[in-house]
């Protein structure tokens, strides 16, 4: 009955969070005080409950590193023009009958070199939404194909804050993660293009407003050099270069560009990569502005706290009984499908990306454990379990998280955007996966 009371207060505390516009770090610090109190209730002393907390980040640590890198890396895109000219020759190739899929694919593109949904969705995103109002396609239909994009990257890239945070805590590679995710991501990809292609066709933009290219003409330095921190990016982990020194690479080059190529200050160059990018008048450049250090703070903090909770959660066992009603469900059910509720309910209760993810990795990672031992993967290892277990949430919750309209994973696109959540109809990429995924994961495991 504490620990329900516990999650209703929790539950409560978010809720209040989202409706009057507070950070969500004071409804996890809630969260944290009446969890904690539950521990200290069942027997657990005040030092040790600091010490489950303490050892819960601990696994969340590279992710916090990635997170800090990456705005860097968003800002240091912006003032180097990196964003800006894939953009540009992207416009300069647009077909009418084409635009969607011109869209959803250079949204991938720049999702997958960048790892963020939110920083693509913030610049490429409204130019393309910008472009779509302009040329009459249905800003909705747009909303969802450009979701589709953005997410693609966030899911799968090797530089994704949410791809590192499941891969540290089911303690798993994240290269090896990436490799599986891209081959249970083709299918859905496919079906997805061809979707988006028809769509293009029968939804064609009348015209690519030429002043809009002109302005980028006017505003930008459109040097080819802009694409090298993107080369870096996308080239150095496939061959296995760490995600941290990739991105460092990238950053670097992308300084050096900003001040050798676009004569940008060194100083200003680097103010930009603390405390986010600002164009320094009102016209086109204005949509670039962002990223940056300061701008990954939060979602630090979120996910420091969110760590605690693990920690507490698994030092205490207060989730036990819970957890074996669970595996007797993906014994019965199979451990996919339940996966897929979890992240639903987690994702519709708590709002959020990290929490969600975090909550199936509590619940279910016992469950995936045990059930193994019962069934025909009973010869696998552990650590093979942990990376179906990474692999079914990276098919389910990462997605799933982003495609309730009220969790801030799909807010905050769709206010960037300026559409309501119909758009996530249109975000075909976003559904085929975990439907793909569940009609062939049996066939997928038995081949690898």
């Amino acid at each position: 009955m504490a620990l329900f009371i516990a999650f209703i207060i929790f539950m409560a505390s978010v809720i209040g969070a989202l409706i009057f516009g507070y950070s969500l770090i004071f409804a996890l610090l809630v969260g944290l005080i009446v969890f904690a109190a539950v521990g200290y209730r069942s027997g657990s002393s005040i030092k040790e409950l600091c010490k489950m907390g303490i050892d819960g980040n601990r696994d969340s640590m590279i992710v916090i590193y990635v997170m800090l890198t990456i705005g860097f890396l968003t800002a240091s895109w912006r003032i180097s023009g990196t964003v800006t000219i894939f953009v540009y020759y992207g416009m300069k190739v647009i077909t009418p009958s084409l635009f969607l899929i011109i869209a959803f694919l250079l949204s991938c593109l720049l999702s997958y070199a960048l790892g963020t949904s939110f920083g693509v969705a913030g610049t490429v995103g409204v130019i393309f939404m910008t472009l779509a109002r302009s040329g009459g396609v249905d800003p909705v239909l747009a909303a969802g194909t450009i979701m589709s994009g953005i997410y693609f990257g966030d899911r799968c890239s090797p530089v994704s804050s949410s791809a590192n945070l499941v891969a540290a805590v089911t303690k798993t590679d994240i290269f090896t993660n990436v490799k599986a995710m891209m081959k249970t991501a083709v299918l859905p990809l496919i079906l997805a293009s061809a979707i988006y292609v028809v769509v293009s066709v029968m939804n064609p933009i009348s015209h690519v407003d030429p002043e809009l290219i002109k302005a980028f003409e006017t505003e930008f330095n459109l040097s080819l050099w802009a694409f090298v921190p993107a080369i870096l990016m996308l080239a150095l982990p496939l061959i296995k270069v760490s995600v941290l020194v990739s991105m460092g690479l990238s950053i670097a080059s992308a300084v050096l560009v900003a001040w050798l190529i676009q004569e940008i200050p060194l100083l200003e160059v680097i103010k930009a990569c603390i405390f986010g990018y600002e164009a320094t008048g009102d016209g086109l450049g204005t949509l670039l502005n962002g990223g940056g250090l300061v701008s990954m703070l939060e979602i630090v903090v979120i996910l420091l706290i969110s760590c605690c909770y693990s920690g507490i959660f698994t030092g205490t066992g207060m989730l036990d009984k819970l957890q074996e009603k669970l595996t007797a469900a993906c014994t019965k059910f199979g451990r996919f499908t339940i996966m897929i509720l979890i992240s639903i309910g987690s994702a519709a209760c708590f709002c959020n990306q990290t929490i969600a993810t975090l909550m199936c990795n509590d619940l279910l990672k016992k469950p995936y454990l045990d059930g193994a031992k019962t069934d025909n993967d009973s010869e696998e290892n552990d650590y093979h379990i942990k990376e179906e277990l990474a692999i079914d949430m990276e098919n389910s919750v990462i997605l799933i998280a982003c495609m309730i309209p009220w969790s801030i994973g799909c807010s905050v696109p769709l206010g960037f955007f300026d559409v309501g959540p119909k758009a996530v109809l249109f975000a075909f990429y976003m559904w085929l996966v975990p439907i793909c995924y569940w009609f062939t994961k049996k066939r997928w495991y038995s081949a690898r």
